[in-house]
């Protein structure tokens, strides 16, 4: 028995495009990995404007796309894009099956990530927007055993998607720590959609067959947890040794002990084999007994943001951004604005090496470069006043200006600051919920 995975998804507002592709290829499950620290935070701005927000709103395109393939029982979806509201994220999932005309659909929801209620038990601000656990594929497993075609989540880490349904489907036990790591591994490597098979690739990337059809992978995973790595024949990318193994240490802190809600996976205990024609096989992953604590995600406000861009051209292009950055930063603090944070880089002159980029040669000057500088200030209002010092510079500051945009028309941003922190499983399991609904 084979089950066929497909990574459909690596992030809220990832292309869904190559869907159709990854469907038709013929998988068991289409799993949809779209959270992320920052999209959490960004969800949290949604829900700000309206309560009944909160889920990333592209997934009513997800199901659409997959709507023929669930209905008649080819294959079942599983996403964590309810984000910090999955009790709507399932409303909007049965109400966009009705209007496809599904009917006999289970729609699962799972409820519990969610630990903000004990913020003050846990140590957490009071002043928490959102406070969301990472939890495990134990409450997925639950929702297939129980006939569910979709499951839709909160936050559970990204690999504990993968690793549900091969639970599942082979009985492995919660104990059975090599199976799971390499479930684990085999989520990992699928988590990013286009990253393992081809995307981002820092290799001969231009070697890509064809780029304007992106190719989504799929895992072909045993019993014992190997895996073949491959993607739909007709599509682009590239399935290799190295675009496999990019992605097996892309965001990895230590690959000895891969942390997951699930098991602890030894990176290095594995093989990869490039058998040829996109296929890579993956085996022999070990693995150690589980965390007794959950990694969570704890959302604050923190102030407000503007920015300018402002761009110059050559000669001394970087000398003339410089000196506008500096312009606008002492008149905002000769007029008292109480910006608590400055920030100033320069695209063309290391804004993305840093101190990496080396030193350019003696009177090798940039054709143009753009100084970005942005504040942070309490209140929006404060925010603004910076903004107002730009304007001078058209006419009264260094020659060949020329704005690229004050990020959202020159409006202040609230910032939102998340940070890290740990919870015992037994605090969050408690609370953890599954919801069935028929459509």
């Amino acid at each position: 028995m084979t089950v066929r995975l497909g990574g459909g998804q690596g992030f809220y507002g990832d292309g869904h495009g190559p869907l159709p592709d990854l469907l038709a290829d013929g998988i068991d499950y289409l799993v949809c990995e779209a959270l992320a620290e920052l999209t959490l935070a960004i969800l949290q701005k949604d829900r700000q404007r309206d309560e009944s927000l909160g889920y990333t709103r592209d997934l009513p395109l997800y199901l659409a796309q997959a709507a023929p393939y669930l209905a008649d029982g080819r294959t079942r979806f599983i996403t964590n894009a309810g984000g910090i509201n999955p009790i709507a994220a399932g409303r909007a999932v049965v109400a966009a099956a009705r209007q496809a005309g599904l009917t006999g659909l289970k729609v699962a929801t799972v409820v519990g990530d969610d630990v903000r209620p004990q913020a003050q038990t846990l140590g957490l601000p009071p002043d928490a927007l959102f406070a969301n656990a990472y939890i495990g594929a134990r409450p997925i497993v639950e929702a297939l055993d129980r006939g569910a075609t979709v499951v839709i989540t909160g936050r559970v880490a990204d690999a504990s998607l993968f690793v549900a349904p091969l639970v599942h489907e082979f009985g492995w036990a919660w104990d059975d720590w090599d199976r799971l790591a390499a479930g684990v591994v085999v989520g990992h490597l699928l988590e990013c959609s286009g990253q393992v098979t081809g995307g981002n690739y820092s290799g001969p990337w231009w070697e890509n067959p064809d780029p304007l059809r992106v190719g989504f992978p799929i895992a072909e995973v045993e019993p014992d947890g190997s895996a073949v790595i491959t993607k739909p024949v007709v599509s682009g990318g590239m399935v290799t040794f190295d675009t496999v193994r990019e992605q097996l240490l892309y965001e990895v802190h230590d690959p000895v002990r891969y942390l997951n809600p699930d098991v602890v996976a030894d990176f290095t205990s594995l093989s990869l084999v490039d058998d040829g024609g996109d296929r890579v096989t993956v085996s022999g992953t070990r693995g150690a007994a589980a965390p007794g604590q959950y990694k969570g995600l704890v959302c604050t406000p923190a102030g407000w943001a503007g920015e300018a861009r402002l761009a110059y051209s050559w000669p001394d292009a970087e000398a003339k951004a410089r000196a506008a950055l500096r312009f606008v930063r002492e008149r905002a603090v000769g007029a008292g604005v109480p910006v608590e944070e400055w920030h100033e880089e320069y695209f063309g002159a290391g804004a993305f090496g840093g101190p990496t980029v080396p030193d350019r040669h003696p009177g090798c000057e940039p054709p143009e470069v753009i100084g970005r500088l942005a504040w942070r200030t309490a209140t929006p209002e404060a925010a603004g006043l910076v903004s107002r010092e730009i304007g001078v510079l058209g006419l009264s500051g260094p020659p060949t200006i020329a704005s690229t945009g004050r990020g959202r028309d020159g409006k202040p941003s609230q910032l939102l600051a998340v940070e890290p922190f740990y919870v015992d499983k037994a605090v969050v399991d408690a609370q953890v919920r599954v919801q069935v609904e028929e459509v």
